[in-house]
């Protein structure tokens, strides 16, 4: 990203200098990686955002027409639940959430169940920021596909870490963050947008191709991508991209599991303490969310943070309807995330901590 901000730092696409030459490469270099990481035949099929919520946003507003239906779930992050409720509330979208299980499952036979004839599109996180739970979307997307509905999918919390193949999935929008499994900067990301799919924007204006007309370029990513891009943060997206290549992406998840197994177990051990999410030893992503009986979850975090310089997060987490489904929307929930960079050592002074303030004595899982 330094070396961008030296060397580069000129507008890719609206010169050809060799600055803004420079710049285009480490774009078109960033898109490869990234196509390659999820199977995509073209890499011009994804399209830069800064942020998983724009890529969402630019999905869901750019495909659903008044009285189409969508069919979404209860662990859904306020980037799918608002814009959808938004048009419900404008333009008459008919929206159904499936219910989930305690460990954050959908049930496949209710999901074939809920399809109408106006269905257009299928809606689901790849894993819960809450629960830490995985959807089995290469099921949905066959069930999807079968109804003849688009399927989009949330891979805020799996990209980089789960593989993902958009081709043997049947996804055909699937947007991404690049600040959290990828390893790059915030203000980063992306969505993946099937070929046979023309989206309408979410923004127009300038892309530095067909400049003499007055309407939004159909040629891809163009089309799709208005304004300056942030071509440094994108940089930096490109050196995390070479990191997951370099160990993998089951590696990088069995790492993760790892660490959340024996954060888990630890935790079990504390008075009171109720662990969300699928239970010790089945698959999860390298979230571990838990609430202790009596203690207020803010609480919890800020002793954590002020007292031991450990960072969780506590409160709603953007998704009212999956502590709802996890019997926690009054008392919000603490959650601790793990990565590739996190260390056995990590987790046992957390644990330490944990114990220390709040002692053991066996806890339940609900």
């Amino acid at each position: 990203m330094l070396d961008a901000l030296q060397n580069s730092g000129a507008n890719a696409g609206r010169g050809n200098h060799s600055l803004a030459v420079g710049t285009g490469r480490v774009l078109v270099r960033t898109r490869s990686m990234l196509a390659e990481l999820f199977g995509v035949a073209n890499s011009q099929d994804i399209a830069f955002t800064h942020n998983t919520t724009m890529g969402l946003n630019m999905a869901i507003k750019g495909t659903l027409q008044p009285g189409d239906h969508v069919i979404s779930t209860m662990t859904e992050h306020n980037s799918v639940r608002r814009p959808l409720e938004y048009l419900r509330n404008t333009i008459g979208v008919e929206v159904d959430y499936l219910q989930v299980d305690q460990k954050g499952q959908v049930d496949l036979l209710e999901l074939e169940r809920t399809f109408r004839p106006n269905t257009r599109m299928v809606i689901c996180n790849h894993s819960s920021n809450l629960l830490g739970s995985i959807l089995p979307i290469g099921d949905i997307g066959d069930i999807a596909k079968t109804h003849g509905a688009l399927f989009l999918v949330d891979a805020a919390q799996s990209a980089g870490a789960l593989d993902i193949d958009v081709a043997k999935m049947n996804i055909d929008l699937l947007a991404f963050p690049g600040h959290k499994g990828l390893l790059g900067p915030q203000g980063t990301g992306g969505l993946y947008i099937s070929p046979g799919l023309d989206l309408e924007p979410l923004m127009l204006g300038g892309t530095g191709s067909q400049s003499e007309n007055s309407m939004q370029p159909n040629v891809r990513p163009d089309r799709y991508e208005a304004g300056t891009q942030n071509a440094v943060g994108i940089a930096g997206l490109l050196a995390g991209l070479k990191v997951i290549r370099t160990i993998g992406t089951e590696v990088i998840h069995h790492k993760e599991w790892l660490l959340t197994q024996r954060l888990m177990e630890g935790l079990a051990g504390i008075k009171g303490l109720r662990l969300l999410g699928p239970a010790l030893g089945e698959a999860r992503t390298g979230i571990v969310s838990f609430v202790i009986e009596g203690e207020d979850s803010a609480a919890i975090a800020h002793y954590l943070d002020r007292g031991c310089h450990i960072a969780v997060r506590a409160g709603m987490h953007c998704t009212p309807l999956a502590h709802k489904s996890a019997d926690t929307l009054e008392s919000g929930a603490v959650r601790a995330s793990v990565g590739v960079s996190s260390t056995e050592l990590e987790i046992e002074r957390m644990l330490a901590a944990m114990k220390e303030k709040y002692g053991q004595a066996g806890s339940r899982q609900k």
